[in-house]
């Protein structure tokens, strides 16, 4: 792999700020990151600019997207070439300048494409004649186009080559009990890598069911506990507020009908009426969902969105920012 060292190139460590938005839709996709340094000699509206360029030419070249992986980055260096005053009124300053572009792996510190830009700027000051040179970057460039679509074949290569490595890290959160962790993981696994992609989805898949039959008899034992406690309708309330959380699909759903009879049984008859009024409501919601499922497509979309929604929460609960300890580009 090659490696580059250019101005921008911290040696030590850098922070990459994720924003806390996270879109079900991003998994599945390769999204490539903006970034630029906090030290780039380039500061205030034209450092804003720059990165707003980065984030459109990853968007239009649709590998822009919420910052679910912090891995994969597009960044720039911009190197002044000659810079000269023009007199007049008002004196301006015009420069030419070399921007490259790099989309990378900023955990293993590898990049994976490059592409150099010629600008030329004009302005009353240096941040204007930047701006104006930065304005000029076209995200439809082929050039661009096909820096993007290196970068995007080796982030394809990346994951294929790696897919097994993968899997076997997802097995050891989930022996880990980090249900969340591991799905999140293998939902990272771009559609574009199909074969690790769809191995990732059937994985994903298994560990949902044992994440809902983990949380299932966790909430089941709660339940009980709390009736255990206070065997009364306030105990029962108490009890049929974990009950409510057990997903239909876990294997301890099954016995949620047979202890609410056990703690109907037991409840005074003064407060059988309170008591049956709510159980009506939660038998209404269950059928409500039963009817749901019985449309493949829905049942489908609504398989597809849990384990989506699993690791969306697992991306926001992540630090906002991430430290990388060394890179050298």
């Amino acid at each position: 792999m090659k490696k580059f060292i250019l101005s921008l190139i911290l040696l030590g460590t850098f922070t990459f700020t994720i924003k806390s938005q996270v879109k079900l839709n991003d998994f599945g996709r390769i999204i490539l990151n903006s970034y630029l340094p906090a030290d780039m000699s380039i500061t205030g509206e034209a450092k804003k600019l720059l990165e707003t360029k980065l984030k459109e030419i990853a968007s239009i070249n649709g590998m822009g997207g919420s910052a679910i992986n912090a891995r994969f980055i597009i960044t720039a260096s911009v190197n002044t070439g000659t810079k000269d005053i023009i007199s007049g009124a008002p004196q301006q300053i015009a420069q030419k300048l070399n921007v490259t572009l790099f989309v990378g792996d900023a955990v293993s510190n590898t990049i994976f494409s490059s592409v150099t830009i010629s600008l030329k700027g004009v302005g009353t000051n240096e941040n204007k004649a930047y701006i104006d040179a930065f304005n000029s970057i076209n995200p439809k460039n082929k050039e661009v186009i096909s820096f993007l679509e290196d970068g995007k074949n080796k982030i394809i290569s990346y994951y294929s080559s790696q897919c097994d490595f993968t899997a076997n890290e997802a097995k050891t959160l989930v022996d880990q009990q980090q249900f969340d962790a591991a799905i999140y993981k293998l939902g990272l696994v771009p559609q574009v890598c199909k074969e690790c992609y769809l191995k990732s989805q059937e994985t994903i898949q298994d560990i949902y069911q044992q994440k809902i039959n983990y949380d299932g008899n966790l909430l089941l034992s709660k339940a009980k506990a709390a009736w255990t406690t206070e065997q009364n309708i306030s105990g029962a309330e108490k009890a049929r507020y974990f009950l409510n959380q057990i997903n239909q699909f876990a294997g301890s759903y099954r016995e949620v009908a047979p202890f609410i009879k056990q703690m109907e049984a037991k409840i005074s008859a003064d407060e059988k009426i309170q008591w049956q009024f709510e159980m009506k409501k939660y038998a209404d919601d269950i059928e409500m969902e039963k009817k749901q499922r019985t449309d493949n497509l829905i049942l489908e979309k609504n398989r597809i969105n849990a384990w989506r929604e699993v690791a969306a929460e697992y991306a926001k609960n992540q630090p906002d920012k991430v430290v990388y300890t060394y890179i050298v580009w």
